[in-house]
Order: C-alpha cells, then sequence, then structure tokens
C-alpha cells in the first residue's frame, strides 16, 4: 500500500517536496508490478537469505506474504553519497512558451522535478546527498547529509529555481570550468548525477569531455541526463512556415523557415549528441537521453540500476 500522507503535515511539506512523494510512491508501486523485483525489495533494505546464515534478521512478515526469505538489511550497509548537479543556464529555460495552464513545461522545471524525486528515494533509503547548482558560475554548493532538516533545505531551495522557470534570460552555460570546479569540491567518493543540455558557450568548449572526465576523480561514479525536447531540439519538428528563434542565452534572434535549415540542423546535433555518448562511454559515464515530455520515472530506474552496479 502506498504511504498515506498525514493532512497535518502537509503544511511542512512543499508543493514540490509533496509532488516527489507522489512520484515515488508511484514508482514503488510500478516496480513491484514490474519484472525488476530485485530493485524493489533493495529500495525496501532487504537482500535475499543465503543458506547458512544466522535467521535473526529475517523478515518473517515479508516472507508470509511472498514465501521468499530475506534478510533486513540496516543503514550502514546502504549508505550511499549521492551528489545532484543543476545546470540553470538560460537554454534550460526552453521552451518558453505558455500554456492555457500556465508556463510551458522546460528543460529546467523537468530536471528539477527529477532531482526532487530523486532526493525524496534518497532520504528513503537513508542515503546521503548533496546539491550544486550552476550556470556561468556554482550558484549554490552543499555538503552531502542524510538529515531530515538537510533535506527540507534541499528541497526550499529547488521550489525557489522552480519559481524561475520563466525567466533566467542571459545566463550563459560555461558548463567546462564549472565541472572542473566541482569535481575539485566533492572529496569523498560519490555517485555525480548531472542533469543538462551540455550546451557550453565558454570559448574552451574542446575541453568539455575533459571536465567530464574530471568528474571521475577520486573514483566517483557518474550518471549524465543529456535533458533536451526532443520534438523540438533534436528533430526540430516545427511547421513550415517563417519563425523568429532567439538565443535565450545571448538574446540573438534569426527569422528563418524550419524547412529551409531541418537537415542540416538535424545532422549537427546528431553529431553533437553522437559524440557526448561516446565520451561518456570512454570515460565510464552513464549517459541517459532524457526527453522532458517523457516524464521522470526513467530517470528514478537509471539511479537504482547504478545503485545496485555499486552495492
Amino acid at each position: 500500500m502506498p504511504h498515506q500522507i498525514d493532512r497535518r503535515q502537509l503544511q511542512n511539506i512543499s508543493h514540490l517536496e509533496l509532488l516527489a512523494k507522489q512520484a515515488v510512491e508511484g514508482f514503488i508501486t510500478g516496480l513491484h508490478k514490474s519484472p525488476f523485483h530485485g530493485f524493489s525489495v533493495e529500495f525496501a533494505e532487504h537482500r535475499q537469505y543465503n543458506t547458512g546464515e544466522s535467521t535473526r534478521h529475517m523478515d518473517w512478515k515479508l516472507y508470509a506474504r511472498s514465501e521468499k526469505l530475506f534478510i533486513k538489511k540496516y543503514e550502514e550497509e546502504t549508505n550511499l553519497r549521492c551528489h545532484i548537479v543543476l545546470d540553470t543556464s538560460s537554454s534550460m529555460y526552453f521552451p518558453a512558451g505558455v500554456t492555457p495552464e500556465g508556463p510551458e513545461l522546460n528543460k529546467l522545471k523537468f530536471s528539477i522535478y527529477s532531482a526532487a524525486a530523486l532526493i525524496e528515494l534518497l532520504k528513503h533509503q537513508r542515503d546521503a546527498v548533496g546539491l550544486s547548482v550552476f550556470s556561468d558560475k556554482i550558484q549554490l554548493h552543499t555538503r552531502a547529509s542524510s538529515s531530515h532538516a538537510h533535506h527540507n533545505y534541499l528541497f526550499a531551495q529547488l521550489e525557489q529555481w522552480l519559481q524561475t522557470v520563466a525567466g533566467g534570460e542571459g545566463r550563459k552555460t560555461f558548463a567546462t570550468d564549472v565541472l572542473h570546479e566541482i569535481a575539485e569540491s566533492i572529496h569523498q567518493r560519490s555517485l555525480v548525477i548531472i542533469f543538462s543540455d551540455m550546451m557550453d558557450n565558454s570559448d574552451k568548449g574542446g575541453e568539455l569531455f575533459a571536465a567530464l572526465q574530471h568528474l571521475r576523480h577520486n573514483k566517483h561514479e557518474v550518471i549524465l541526463f543529456h535533458v533536451a525536447d526532443k520534438s523540438k531540439q533534436v528533430e526540430f519538428a516545427f511547421d513550415n512556415r517563417p519563425y523568429t528563434f532567439t538565443d535565450l542565452e545571448t538574446g540573438e534572434e534569426i527569422k528563418v523557415n524550419p524547412a529551409d535549415v531541418r537537415k542540416d540542423y538535424v545532422e549537427g546535433m546528431a553529431k553533437f549528441r553522437s559524440e557526448l555518448k561516446v565520451k561518456c562511454g570512454q570515460y565510464r559515464i552513464d549517459f541517459v537521453e532524457c526527453d522532458i515530455h517523457e516524464g521522470f520515472n526513467h530517470v528514478l530506474l537509471e539511479y537504482l540500476l547504478k545503485r545496485q552496479r555499486l552495492y
């Protein structure tokens, strides 16, 4: 049964945290119904019983439901440090349109929701989590902690960024310098999770891959969630009529009919994404393509897949 939220506690829970709780509960329920039974029991902090072990910590209630033997796992057996890195540069505010329900879902909003869901999942597992937010410079960098107060602080910070999803013009992405700085600041071995479109605007764009490699420093494990609006940014699926396209980071405008440039654009984007994917493979960085319109359950699943390989 999904965990029921006490209404008396709602006033102490941010809107973002409540959404994250609902997303994680739905995800866990889905795992129990899926072939990924190993992940669901790992999330519940159990491990399979091995013949000859002591039955002192056997979960007999779980045995009664599943007819399978599991040993209860404890915090010291499952502790992990995770550091979430969030790109808030202007390109992450794409698409910048408005719907009747409000601002259109954009890359930053998707990333914030995904980060919040991961924090909620980490909280359930008693794992330590830290957060870095960057654009042209690091705007926030916290230590990793598993305390309740720390989780509340992270949700409050993400909630503030969520309120800026319709703005943010003029903040360029200098991922190269920032990722080097973040790599130097995380001293203990951690799982580093990045949400970014990796649109670097520095004059050292060729060094972007070296910055990604630097994140493997101190044996960190890295997942890069490459965030995009697939229909518009990858497939360039615009109607056959003139558009004025605006660079969100420089304000530069260009008027063009999408049909005139679609072929070259799609080929250029495919080359960029392919090179990024290949380099991540070389550096043993998990590269995950994220379409903001597909939801973020796959973000949670990729985290669990990586976690299972680490422990």
